[in-house]
């Protein structure tokens, strides 16, 4: 597994034409977001088995589509690839429930936060391709960022898994396993850093005199549309920073605050250490 470069995601694929049967194992919150985008690309609902113990009725209604939940999983054959969306304390207990499903030509995707390759292999065995993926919460209205590590797969193997995961939004490939808990420090664990910010500009808006309904919209919209304008533009991060910066305006003067002593740089370094160490200790 050795190098750390990235891999070219490569283009988001319709699911119209997918190989074989599809299990998802685990439709939570996030392997509900990406059932509903396997669906919303064209994927047949009868091609698809979730395996959920505690459905809700979202998903329970799509059995009228042609889902097959909870089936009989000796009854199960030609599966291409199986989803591993459960919560990752469950996995010792489901992986045994599992493997009977597996052949030589199955990719497992597994999305378990923790749960690494070596896991998967000693759960699963040797005869099947492998793939370790990381999405984030965006994922649920299909502007997440999923970073994906496989491991005996094909060329054609990695593809079936990209179009699985470009459901959510974009697919990054990794090589090296280890950046992986960076990964989830920074992608993974992102979101809770924005939504943040977002409480504790409003928080500062209510300091500096505004109603606190008039703070919070503010601060909601304005760290909304300030990263639609960063997703739109092919502009650098720094760039569009520079661009709001007249000389000597406001904006300067609070960027000379949050990027002079104790910066917020040298905070959100500090942020994402913390988390790929913690993420280091979890996976064990």
């Amino acid at each position: 597994m050795g190098g750390s470069s990235i891999v070219s995601s490569g283009e988001q694929r319709t699911l119209r034409d997918f190989p074989g049967l599809l299990v998802l194992a685990g439709a939570g919150k996030m392997g509900g977001a990406l059932l509903d985008g396997w669906l919303r690309l064209g994927l047949n609902a009868a091609s698809v088995g979730v395996i959920e113990p505690s459905p809700s009725p979202q998903i329970s209604a799509l059995v009228q589509r042609g889902v097959r939940l909870n089936p009989d999983m000796r009854a199960l054959a030609n599966i291409s690839a199986i989803v591993l969306a459960v919560k990752p304390q469950t996995a010792p207990e489901v992986m045994p429930t599992l493997t009977p499903m597996i052949a030589a030509s199955t990719v497992v995707i597994s999305i378990m936060a923790g749960r690494t390759l070596q896991f998967l292999t000693r759960a699963l065995g040797n005869r099947c391709a492998l793939v370790r993926a990381m999405p984030n919460t965006p994922a649920a209205i299909g502007r997440g960022i999923t970073v994906a590590v496989a491991l005996r797969a094909s060329s054609a193997q990695r593809a079936l898994a990209y179009s699985l995961l470009s459901a959510t939004g974009g697919v990054e490939w990794i090589e090296d396993e280890a950046l992986m808990d960076a990964v989830t420090a920074v992608s993974g664990s992102g979101p809770a850093y924005v939504f943040l910010l977002a409480e504790v500009l409003a928080q500062a808006g209510i300091a500096a005199g505004l109603p606190a309904p008039l703070a919070e919209k503010l601060a909601r919209e304005t760290v909304a549309g300030a990263g639609e304008l960063l997703h739109r533009s092919p502009l650098a991060a720094a760039t569009l920073r520079e661009n709001v910066t007249s000389p000597g305006g406001t904006t300067a003067a609070a960027l000379q605050v949050l990027m002079g002593a104790g910066s917020l740089a040298a905070l959100m370094k500090a942020a994402v250490a913390a988390a790929t160490e913690r993420s280091r200790q979890l996976a064990g």
